[in-house]
């Protein structure tokens, strides 16, 4: 079901790799999911796909954040299967817990998108743009309970030693995405001609086909089934009830201090200028598909360092965190000299670099490339960072490391930079890459301090 920690760091490397890379899988697949949404919804009109962009960003920062909350399932049970390979029970236990913190969420998660409408307004968007994300927002806010217990259900059976089952079924979720999309959207096989909100429906069918599809296996997979993860749903269980918030929360606020950022940096960019916006917005690309490498070894390094935690092998932990380091490090090395060397090739995705009317932003987007290059390295030094802390169950002060880091030096920096300075554009993206210095810095520097700090198994 998992492997116990290697007597050598070469055995670490790959057992870090074959668990990272359907975790990486699973996590660009996620993306698609998405970008099926932008490609159907685009076809409705600018009007239709600002409205789904808006809603779509409130949604999944919603999403986001409930993930990392019923993620803290990860760490408790690998530090379980740690402890004794036949953690029935405590599995069961933490699983249970888990769900009912996720539906929590999820409650809450809902009552935020009723009130999308208002918030869209207090933030000035367009009345015509927030008409029509009103109804989208109201069905596709119904996606986010089986939203939370599918993400759930991915953490467990990755860390129960099935990675490939997240990346598998995130993989049909694609296909049903796209098929649901052009049913809904359009009309096809005799149901109605939807527009926008048959988008908001293919979202939530999407999101239970997911949950089902994890029920499934877990009922008919024979390594799955002996933890019997959906018995017994009804008994609380408040002691693992508070470990999960425990652990669960930290890293609930460390997402929204993060995303808070980046999304601070867009309307940042917007008040410099068009040109700026659309620059940023396509470099960001690069860096968000580049970055769901080091967040997959991330969450390997959380499994890998949590069954360590659990056995109480010092050693363990450090060749896992050295693993990780050095597999998210690299490649974010490799993705940084890609954007380097390659600008104009990369911009052919998204724009036509030769064009006259793109001249501008091509300009800018490069600016921002150079200076994303650094932002790639120090960016998958924070995720992995933040990993291997969740697991020793340590979440608390790297949210704290998260809020400063992100907020004082990093938005500071862009406000000041971008506003109040010549450099413009270029200097929120000076901001972005200080933030992330300094976070993945103090995150660094409190695991090598682990002993000390007192993180560590006696």
């Amino acid at each position: 079901m998992f492997e116990n920690p290697p007597r050598s760091w070469l055995d670490e490397w790959r057992s870090m790799l074959r668990l990272a890379a359907p975790l990486v899988g699973a996590n660009l697949l996620q993306m698609a999911v998405f970008a099926i949404d932008v490609v159907f919804v685009a076809r409705l009109g600018p009007e239709a796909l600002a409205a789904s962009s808006l809603s779509v960003a409130l949604f999944g920062l919603l999403v986001w954040s409930m993930t990392g909350l019923v993620g803290a399932a990860s760490p408790l049970i690998a530090a379980e299967l740690g402890r004794r390979k036949h953690a029935v029970r405590e599995v069961r236990r933490t699983v249970r817990m888990a769900a009912w913190v996720g539906l929590l969420a999820a409650a809450v998660a809902i009552g935020v998108c009723l009130l999308g409408g208002p918030l869209m307004r207090l933030t000035g968007q367009q009345p015509g743009v927030i008409a029509r994300a009103e109804p989208f927002l109201h069905i596709l806010m119904w996606a986010a309970i089986p939203a939370v217990l599918a993400a759930l259900l991915r953490t467990v059976v990755a860390t129960l030693g099935r990675p490939g089952i997240g990346t598998a079924i995130t993989a049909m979720a694609v296909a049903v995405n796209a098929l649901g999309n052009w049913i809904f959207v359009f009309g096809h096989f005799g149901a109605p001609q939807m527009g926008l909100s048959g988008s908001a429906v293919s979202s939530v069918v999407t999101s239970g086909a997911m949950l089902g599809a994890y029920a499934l296996v877990i009922r008919f997979d024979r390594r799955l089934h002996r933890y019997r993860l959906l018995g017994r749903w009804w008994v609380p269980e408040w002691r693992r009830f508070r470990d999960v918030l425990r652990i669960g929360l930290p890293i609930c606020g460390t997402i929204i201090a993060e995303a808070g950022m980046f999304n601070g940096a867009a309307f940042v960019m917007g008040r410099i200028g068009e040109a700026e916006l659309a620059a940023h917005t396509v470099a960001l690309q690069f860096a968000a598909i580049a970055f769901q490498v080091p967040f997959g070894v991330a969450q390997a390094a959380t499994i890998r360092v949590g069954l360590s935690f659990g056995a109480g092998d010092r050693q363990a932990i450090r060749r896992a965190g050295q693993a990780a380091t050095l597999l998210g490090m690299g490649f974010m090395a490799v993705s940084a000299s890609v954007m380097l060397i390659f600008p104009h090739q990369l911009l052919w995705l998204y724009i036509d670099p030769t064009a006259p009317a793109n001249a501008r932003v091509v300009d800018l987007a490069i600016q921002y490339m150079i200076v994303a290059a650094a932002f790639q390295l120090f960016d998958g030094a924070q995720a992995v960072g933040a990993g291997m802390l969740r697991g020793l169950q340590d979440t608390r002060v790297p949210m704290l490391i998260a809020l400063f880091g992100y907020w004082v030096p990093g938005v500071g920096t862009a406000l000041w930079l971008g506003l109040y300075t010549p450099v413009g554009g270029l200097g929120v993206w000076i901001g972005l890459l200080v933030g992330l210095i300094f976070v993945a810095g103090l995150l660094h520097w409190r695991w090598h301090r682990r002993d000390q700090l007192g993180l560590l198994p006696g």
